[in-house]
């Protein structure tokens, strides 16, 4: 497939999660076109079985191709631990992850190689940080820790609320006694848990947002391969989910930190 540097970006995601990816990117590359979609109809994927989250990443892979994106991006932490691979193999453009990302900056800010990873008891089980930082670093410890009410806490709009930081006070707890230097936000939704949670970790840990190490990277090889859209263009982004775009609308308005433009929804 022959890309050109006004083509789209197509970042795709379970469902609302991946738009802290979207947003650092809008905020990164501001002359970029976008292609966000969310399966809302088939989320939760961390209930479901590695090969048939594989086969609806394979459905949604070439639903963006099909519209000439120039890069792909698996903005989930549950797709990219189960799917990531067979993503590659069937896209003939580039494709980043936000756990490949996060994982290569993560080994390069540890300073005493002890890093905390949290996030859905589906990632945190496949072991898929563990294997991409040990990629980096085999000499670094990692410790992970599940926090499933997180992302519930999150749609829910409790990000300040005093039942949110008892529940990270007690996730945190056994991974911070480990003494890392640097704690993984291993699921998109926990950007927009960072002030508290860098309030809970403590100034000695530095927390890692794959949503930024994802756009920083996708700036560098968009211009390493010659595909950054060019100034003179306006950022636009398109909306795709599978059911239910009123919620979207309303728990991703506070993802995007923006309104959403129109949502389209895709019957399959």
């Amino acid at each position: 497939m022959l890309s050109h540097p006004e083509f789209p970006i197509g970042v795709f995601d379970s469902g609302i999660g991946g738009l802290t990816v979207a947003r650092a990117l809008m905020q990164h590359l501001p002359h970029e076109r976008i292609l966000y979609f969310g399966d809302t109809a088939r989320v939760p994927y961390g209930v479901k079985s590695a090969d048939t989250i594989a086969q609806y990443a394979a459905q949604i892979t070439d639903f963006l191709l099909e519209r000439k994106v120039k890069l792909l991006i698996v903005a989930c932490n549950t797709m990219a631990a189960v799917a990531a691979s067979a993503i590659r193999a069937r896209s003939p453009v580039p494709v980043l992850d936000v756990i490949e990302t996060g994982a290569q900056v993560a080994a390069q800010r540890t300073r005493n190689r002890r890093i905390g990873v949290i996030g859905t008891l589906t990632t945190v089980s496949s072991g898929a940080y563990d294997t991409a930082i040990h990629g980096h670093d085999s000499t670094i410890t990692i410790h992970s820790q599940a926090c499933p009410l997180f992302v519930p806490l999150v749609e829910e709009g409790w990000l300040e609320h005093p039942v949110t930081l008892l529940t990270a006070q007690e996730y945190l707890a056994p991974v911070l006694a480990q003494g890392i230097d640097t704690l993984v936000l291993g699921c998109t939704h926990y950007p927009l848990l960072q002030p508290l949670l860098e309030g809970v970790a403590g100034s000695a840990v530095r927390l890692v947002d794959s949503a930024e190490t994802t756009a920083a990277q996708t700036g560098a090889l968009l211009a390493r391969l010659g595909l950054l859209n060019p100034e003179t263009s306006r950022l636009h982004i398109s909306f795709y989910v599978t059911d239910v775009p009123q919620r979207f609308r309303a728990v991703g308005e506070r993802f995007l930190g923006q309104p959403l433009a129109a949502v389209e929804v895709v019957k399959w």
